[in-house]
């Protein structure tokens, strides 16, 4: 359609081979093993990698530290999950829309690559049936690559009353998609208009550069990013935070 986010999502592609990031680039590894995690008195068990040897466009196989620290909030302030409709953006293997499923009525996951896709479903079809506290959730993967508004699309067709709250765990990984990524997360707040959406980020510090984007990205989209209080802590050797993001 030749729109701004398009070109940038183009301009992205371009630029990824350039960017400096965190992470090397391996082969790709699909030696998945069921894990368990612990969130307060909730336990999950969710197929992932145990290491990073994967291609950086795969780092959604593996749970990484904002996820931790997503579903450590999550799991002490579940009452702001309880009876949603939920869309996370950078799903990966769905640790944090699977602990939402324990009291969201409703969960898309999503995620751009085919790869992960695959094992994100896996997942979602080994807690769909769950006996647990809601087990009549509605769960769902979705594909969506930031910016590309017929993916976007598609979503908001089946779910045209859009999500109580957008949920993102360490998905700030390379500057030149922080634009793209604040692009789709206006678009699903605007849906439901000032106050009645909003995008919890889980935010990971790897680099002051990034640190900087977001919060001018939030500026340029008319959002208001505000730090949750008690929520900055180190994960890993990382320093994370959690941000609420609303519509001015």
């Amino acid at each position: 359609m030749g729109s701004e986010s398009e070109k940038r999502r183009e301009a992205n592609k371009e630029e990824e081979e350039e960017e400096i990031v965190c992470l090397e680039s391996f082969f790709i590894n699909d030696d998945y093993q069921l894990t368990k995690f612990t969130f307060g008195s909730h336990v999950l068990e969710l197929y992932c990698l145990q290491s990073a040897s994967t291609d950086f466009d795969l780092t959604g196989q593996l749970v990484w530290p904002g996820a931790m620290l997503m579903n450590g909030y999550l799991s002490e302030n579940a009452e702001i999950l309880q009876g949603c409709s939920i869309l996370e953006l950078g799903s990966g293997v769905g640790i944090t829309g699977v602990l939402c499923s324990k009291f969201c009525r409703k969960v898309i996951f999503t995620d751009h690559n085919d790869e992960v896709l695959k094992i994100l479903k896996k997942n979602i079809e080994l807690h769909g049936h769950s006996s647990g506290p809601n087990p009549s959730a509605e769960l769902e993967a979705a594909k969506l690559e930031w910016g590309n508004s017929d993916h976007l699309g598609e979503i908001l067709q089946k779910h045209n009353d859009g999500f109580d709250l957008i949920l993102g765990a360490d998905i700030c990984f390379q500057q030149s998609s922080v634009p793209l990524l604040f692009d789709s997360v206006e678009q699903l707040l605007r849906i439901r208009g000032h106050g009645n959406c909003k995008f919890i980020l889980a935010y990971v510090s790897r680099a002051r550069q990034m640190d900087s984007a977001i919060l001018r990205e939030g500026a340029q989209h008319g959002m208001l990013m505000n730090e949750v209080s008690g929520t900055r802590c180190t994960v890993g050797n990382l320093k994370g935070v959690i941000y609420e993001i609303t519509l001015q």
